[in-house]
């Protein structure tokens, strides 16, 4: 008889096998979950959570759906949200709780597409379509690597659930903060999607704010009649873009996070091309590095557009926070997540992949702000850029998705094995932050 080290190999050996074999059954799951339209906005993703309920009862599992309240979704700006839950208990269950989460929402297609955004062509190996690499690859990734340790479950004690949520576009609050909220899931530790080339473990947050000018309308053969909101709107702007100027000196202490930034990203308002605008709106992207103070940077931005609109005394001018999203941070524990996945991705890759941070935000930090150590890692290319991430022509590599399903496997097996619970238990004592403590009697 071998050794429990040898049992282990063995099994990651028969896990590594079986998602080989699967790798055509895969791509079309992958396929199957672009093809759907999730757009977010307008968010009427629950044709798409049904879809993948569909999809991963197929391949066997027992799929919770927990539909979202509809004025919960309604007050998201979205139409219909389902939420995924999947659970799969190994051994006793006594072991650690291991959430895996992807959304299934994706930003709209917008202009430039050199194929059917939904068609999920493949050209050179690349999968493209929206959401093919942000993030539904991931729906793969996981579904494929908990699978996998279902067929070869010898050695594991603990639970794996899979969360897949549909508005991390919008801000995650409907989804996995909804799940947490609920009490609908518990976990211990948390991975969420991301990209094979890296192990992020903090990210930027993120304040949305709309601004709103209102004058006066007035003829454009008189304009010295009304109260003109597009040039006070224009010279606020003008003030925004001289302030982010500055943000480049301030520079962020986490690796892969650079310093904060600013966007204006959408301007709506006006009548006619004849009248004098009485109204104008826009929308500000600030991106909060995790050493800012998220309030602290909402209160300086919200006194600076105050004091520019002083220029223009006849124009009201208010402001309204859309989304507050607090930086992901790193938690203790988090070393556990990240050592599994180095060791792996080492091997399967050829190369180290180094922990590091992120200026995007995601749902990450709804995990980690109810204290559940989180990385972030999954399918997908070396940057945002390489993916086109919110671009036209979005894409994923299919070698990079089969290769992160090993990788996700394979550390689950080492965060679940039982030679890890029981040593991990032996060390737990009373300590509150102890991932064994939820679980064990």
């Amino acid at each position: 008889m071998g050794t429990k080290t040898e049992d282990h190999s063995v099994a990651q050996a028969q896990v590594a096998a079986s998602i080989a074999a699967w790798r055509e059954e895969q791509t079309r799951f992958l396929a199957e979950l672009v093809r759907v339209p999730s757009d977010n906005p307008p968010g009427d993703c629950a044709p798409h959570a049904l879809r993948a309920a569909e999809l991963l009862e197929a391949m066997g599992f027992t799929v919770e759906r927990h539909p979202v309240p509809d004025d919960v979704v309604a007050a998201c700006g979205m139409k219909s949200a389902i939420s995924l839950v999947v659970r799969q208990r190994f051994g006793d269950g006594r072991g650690s709780v291991i959430a895996l989460n992807a959304h299934g929402d994706v930003v709209p297609p917008g202009l430039g597409w050199s194929t059917d955004p939904y068609g999920a062509e493949i050209r050179a190996g690349w999968m493209y379509g929206r959401g093919a690499a942000v993030s539904k690859s991931d729906f793969a990734t996981y579904a494929y690597a908990l699978r996998a340790l279902r067929e070869h479950p010898e050695g594991l004690d603990g639970t794996v659930e899979l969360h897949f949520t549909y508005d991390e576009e919008t801000g995650g609050a409907i989804g996995p903060e909804w799940l947490l909220a609920q009490g609908i899931s518990k976990p211990d530790l948390a991975i969420s999607a991301g990209f094979s080339y890296a192990i992020t473990t903090a990210h930027s947050g993120c304040l949305h704010l709309e601004v709103e000018c209102v004058g006066k309308s007035a003829h454009a053969a008189r304009p010295e009649t009304g109260y003109d909101a597009l040039h006070a709107a224009t010279d606020i702007m003008a003030g925004l873009y001289g302030l982010r100027k500055g943000y480049a000196q301030h520079r962020s202490s986490i690796a892969g996070i650079d310093h904060p930034t600013l966007v204006i990203g959408l301007i709506e308002g006006g009548i006619n091309t004849n009248v004098v605008p009485d109204k104008v709106k826009f929308r500000i992207d600030r991106r909060i590095i995790p050493d800012e103070n998220p309030e602290q940077v909402e209160h300086d931005l919200v006194e600076f557009i105050r004091l520019a609109a002083e220029a223009h005394p006849t124009i009201r001018v208010r402001t309204r926070r859309i989304i507050l999203a607090r930086p992901f941070v790193p938690l203790p524990g988090q070393e556990r997540l990240v050592g599994a996945i180095q060791a792996h991705a080492a091997r399967v890759l050829g190369e180290t992949i180094a922990p590091q941070g992120s200026p995007l935000y995601t749902d990450a930090r709804h995990y980690s702000a109810a204290g559940i150590p989180t990385v972030l890692y999954g399918a997908g290319p070396r940057s945002m850029l390489e993916a086109n991430a919110h671009r036209a022509d979005e894409r994923v590599l299919l070698e990079d998705v089969h290769r992160a399903t090993e990788i996700i496997a394979c550390a689950l097996r080492d965060l679940l094995a039982v030679a890890s619970h029981q040593a991990t238990t032996a060390r737990c004592g009373a300590v509150r932050s102890c991932i064994c403590k939820r679980n064990d009697p």
